[in-house]
């Protein structure tokens, strides 16, 4: 296969900005080639180090994160509580699931988006769709709508500076973590979810150390000539890396096995993943393993599930059954959010309920089938938000309203994220059984 940085340019493409001043692109993208890496090789090789383990059903891949960064919300606190909140996730995950955790973030990158139409409508007004702050601006206006090259570097900035803080924060031990203990028991979480030697384990302050060890970076490599400009070549390999992220992904969306998406991610050696949704077919399955994994490595290629709770019953027994057939190194992850996406008063939400019985679905479909479930992926933030409908928060249709500050979609907030950590915890422990 003939491959180089720039061959997707050769190929079919979707859900791409079309620029007005294509030189001025092209001066931004010349200068974001020159600029340092955002995160290194021995990084990415230690990532897939690490997915290797989650391959063998020796660890689990927590992924996390906003559905879409943000130029605005950008601050120090926003920062940290996502960070805390996926350590603290990863606590439930590894002491009560007694299976140690791979974090990796949907952050420090995440700032694109597909959309299902070319355009948005109100009241009255047609206008080019949001595709994230790295594009256009979520503003609904005739100028905010125009992609604009300079919201390319100053992605990169927000991403360099992002990265600084979490590496900060890991090596300084900036953040408490034992507030999950006090959210078990304020909500009387004790019985349902945990043991009593789990509760010592999550209070013991020595836990920290298991926690901080890595954290990892990824987003939808959806931007293709951002993620070009990020890829260089190793000197001592031969290889190209993305130094955008460590790891990446392809979205159901722009997975198609002709198009450039697929071609520019089989050239690259991150770690990488792949949504799968409800249509998909075996025979798609099998040219995307063959595309981006032709070696079979272990910890390579990510399968994420996004069926929805109503339909991945009927359809991924199927799906395991013949992919395990096939002898293929694949990691099993579920994403619980995006086949379950309703509208309620003219906002996107999604039922908890839902998601939990969708996580549930994958895990009992998994261990029927003699597939090991290795991870989730899930939107969501450190905030206290009311985006989700249900869960411990008891959120309303009525409330829904209160603190929605979501610009594409809705998102677990705290107390959602980390019951559903304490679900898929009880979960995990039937691989021991």
């Amino acid at each position: 296969m003939n491959w180089s940085k720039s061959s997707w340019r050769n190929y079919p493409i979707k859900q791409q900005p079309i620029y007005p001043n294509q030189y001025h692109l092209n001066q931004i993208l010349n200068k974001l080639e020159k600029f340092p890496p955002l995160v290194f090789i021995e990084e990415i090789k230690n990532l897939q180090n690490a997915l290797i383990k989650v391959s063998r059903g020796e660890a689990f891949l927590l992924q996390g994160g906003d559905c879409v960064e943000s130029f605005e919300n950008f601050n120090f606190l926003d920062i940290c509580n996502m960070f805390k909140i996926l350590l603290q996730m990863s606590m439930i995950l590894t002491f009560s699931g007694n299976f140690p955790v791979i974090k990796v973030g949907r952050i420090a990158g995440q700032f694109a988006k597909p959309r299902s139409s070319e355009f948005e409508e109100y009241q009255g007004e047609i206008l080019p769709s949001f595709r994230g702050d790295i594009i256009n601006g979520f503003g609904f206006s005739k100028n905010e709508r125009i992609p604009d090259p300079d919201r390319i570097l100053k992605a990169y900035y927000q991403s360099l500076t992002t990265l600084k803080l979490i590496r900060n924060c890991s090596k300084e031990k900036l953040l408490d973590l034992n507030g999950v203990l006090e959210f078990i028991e304020k909500n009387n979480l004790n019985n349902e979810y945990i043991s009593e030697k789990d509760s010592q384990f999550l209070s013991a302050q020595k836990n920290y150390e298991t926690i901080i060890d890595a954290f990892y970076t990824s987003h939808e490599a959806l931007l293709l000539p951002y993620e070009e400009a990020l890829t260089r070549v190793d000197d001592l390999s031969g290889q190209f890396y993305n130094h955008s992220a460590h790891m990446l992904w392809i979205g159901e969306r722009t997975r198609d096995i002709h198009e450039a998406h697929v071609h520019f991610l089989s050239g690259i050696k991150n770690p990488i993943a792949v949504k799968i949704g409800p249509n998909v077919q075996i025979d798609d399955l099998l040219q995307i393993t063959q595309i981006l994994n032709p070696n079979n490595e272990e910890g390579r290629l990510t399968f994420i599930m996004r069926m929805g709770a109503d339909q991945i019953d009927k359809i991924l027994p199927n799906i395991f059954r013949k992919l395990k057939q096939e002898g293929l190194n694949l990691i099993y992850s579920i994403d619980p959010m995006h086949g379950n996406t309703i509208k309620v008063n003219d906002l996107k939400t999604r039922e908890f309920k839902k998601i939990a019985k969708e996580v549930q679905s994958f895990f009992e479909i998994a261990y029927s089938e003699g597939v090991y479930p290795g991870g989730i992926h899930l939107e969501m933030t450190g905030k206290k938000v009311t985006e989700c409908i249900g869960g411990i928060s008891n959120i309303t249709e009525r409330n829904l309203k209160e603190y929605y500050e979501s610009k594409c979609d809705p998102r677990l907030n705290v107390e959602q994220a980390l019951e559903l950590a304490l679900l898929v915890a009880n979960l995990i422990k039937k691989v021991k059984i």
